[in-house]
């Protein structure tokens, strides 16, 4: 995907900033654009396999069963979503929308669930529908294509790096507290890894990565796609640590995507 495209695409997910104009301040945008960027890359991930998940929940309905491994398992993804919702179905319904959309959201998996509520985002879907905006705001998420095979998760990355450069910068706050530049990151990786080039190309090798900073991500993301440059046959396992309930909830959801380890 060239840059271009990424940028299309996350100027799609800011546009929702006209309709908030007025009833949010310009620093709040963020708190709105994010969670629903991320529900809908969440939808689009897990849309190949939504109905397998639904008639694999109604086969357990009543019964006192933790499902939550076999709904992962006909997910094909470390989360997943048992309600037949969807944001257009929601959008669809106007009259309805908030309580529909937090069914929704109630339908996810534990570790989904905890991304949004790190953006509090019960409170600003009541926020939306206050202010007759809820069915607005889902409408322009229906038709964002964050499906897997046109935005890969490295794009993903990008996109959610451009949305949150933006959001700080209307925050007034300085951009380097949200995330570093991608070529900074490449630097680093390559020193980091450098020392450890030949072992890394032992079959089966194994690596652990730690950011005790790790913001939205980025540095993990890279490290991995660098080890798996070297050796595809490679395991890495990433972990990190964030103190910015926004940056974190991005991180784990973009790892959640990407087929790591959420708890991580």
């Amino acid at each position: 995907m060239n840059s271009s495209k990424h940028t299309e695409l996350a100027n799609h997910a800011w546009s929702v900033a006209d309709l908030l104009r007025g009833d949010y301040k310009q620093s709040d945008y963020g708190k709105v654009i994010l969670p629903f960027t991320v529900l809908r890359r969440l939808e689009c991930v897990l849309e190949p396999t939504r109905q397998k998940v639904a008639e694999e929940a109604a086969r357990f309905e009543g019964q006192d069963i933790d499902t939550d491994h076999f709904l992962r398992r006909a997910s094909g993804h470390s989360f997943y979503n048992k309600s037949d919702l969807t944001l257009k179905k929601i959008a669809a319904d106007p009259q309805n929308a908030a309580q529909l959309l937090q069914i929704y959201v109630a339908g996810f998996s534990d570790n989904a669930r905890e991304v949004l509520d790190k953006y509090e985002f019960t409170q600003q879907i009541k926020k939306l529908d206050g202010a007759d905006l809820l069915y607005k705001v889902i409408g322009k998420f229906t038709d964002l294509d964050l499906h897997p095979e046109n935005v890969s998760n490295h794009n993903m990355g990008y996109i959610f790096e451009e949305l949150i450069r933006r959001f700080a910068e209307q925050s007034n706050e300085t951009a380097g507290e949200h995330f570093t530049p991608r070529e900074v990151i490449q630097l680093m990786v390559n020193l980091l890894i450098a020392p450890d080039g030949d072992a890394l190309n032992l079959p089966g090798v194994v690596r652990t990565v730690m950011d005790p900073a790790c913001g939205t991500g980025g540095m993990l993301s890279a490290a991995e796609e660098h080890i798996k440059a070297y050796n595809d046959d490679a395991t890495v396992e990433v972990y990190g640590q964030e103190l910015n309930p926004e940056s974190w909830a991005i991180c784990r959801s973009d790892l959640m995507i990407k087929g790591q380890d959420p708890e991580n």
